[in-house]
């Protein structure tokens, strides 16, 4: 499995958002709750999430799935050697999923999370 680019958007109205996002992208989501959508992109390979809880219309965070915790891991070293401030979590459950992590910044501030999906959870 390649890596596959990862955006999440806050939505106002979720259930608007997955009606609009299901007819512009041509699919359905691959998870629906009550405060998050996840749709799996083939081509291009992303990951577009829409999240409840933030200001609408803005962007949540970017990031990038890797195929395994390995790949998770050899991206921290690098990014450590490059200076970067970073915040790991291995085993964590967030967006109905469980994940090995790092979590680092742009310039101007916006998250990126660096993960692999190790399970999905509820």
């Amino acid at each position: 499995m390649a890596n596959t680019f990862h955006v999440a958007l806050y939505v106002k109205d979720m259930d608007a958002a997955i009606a609009r996002y299901t007819k512009l992208l041509g699919q359905e989501p691959a998870k629906v709750r009550h405060d998050y959508a996840k749709f799996e992109i083939a081509d291009p390979p992303v990951i577009f999430s829409l999240n409840t809880g933030g200001e609408p219309g803005t962007a949540s965070h970017l990031g990038i799935r890797y195929p395994s915790t390995g790949d998770v891991a050899s991206e921290m070293a690098r990014t450590k050697r490059e200076g970067l401030d970073m915040l790991e979590q291995q085993g964590t459950t967030c967006c109905y999923a469980k994940a090995d992590k790092f979590w680092v910044r742009d310039a101007d501030g916006m998250p990126w999370e660096m993960y692999t999906l190790l399970a999905d959870a509820e």
